[in-house]
């Protein structure tokens, strides 16, 4: 079993910005992906942003490219979203996932899942 727990939500001003984090535990060892999703009030869960936890390589929704950013540190085993030029639309539960393959933008694709830390954004 994995355990992921985010942190770093918040309020912020439109134009703002945040950094949230995941730190995972457990049997981390099969973890291939780590990727941040989001769920607003009435919206189903989005896809954000997923990086590859052994080469780097990232992906991205449309919607955040070039505002956000997404990270690792290997040796605290965590990952990071650097939120910049946030928006009234960004305000969600954000969620921190991981799962044993490659990056995919479909959350029942994934086998782990945090409890989400949640980010408002006033306008």
């Amino acid at each position: 079993q994995v355990q992921l727990v985010e942190s770093g939500g918040g309020l912020v001003q439109a134009g703002g910005s945040l950094r949230l984090s995941c730190a995972a535990s457990g049997q981390t060892f099969s973890i291939r992906t780590r990727s941040w999703f989001r769920q607003a009030p009435g919206k189903e869960r989005e896809f954000v942003a997923g990086i590859n936890w052994s080469g780097g390589g990232t992906d991205y929704a449309d919607s955040v490219k070039g505002r956000f950013a997404i990270s690792r540190d290997n040796a605290k085993n965590t990952v990071y979203l650097q939120m910049n030029n946030l928006k009234s639309e960004d305000t969600a539960l954000y969620y921190c996932a991981a799962r044993t393959f490659t990056i995919k933008r479909t959350p029942s694709e994934y086998d782990y899942w945090g409890q989400g830390t949640q980010v408002t954004v006033s306008s």
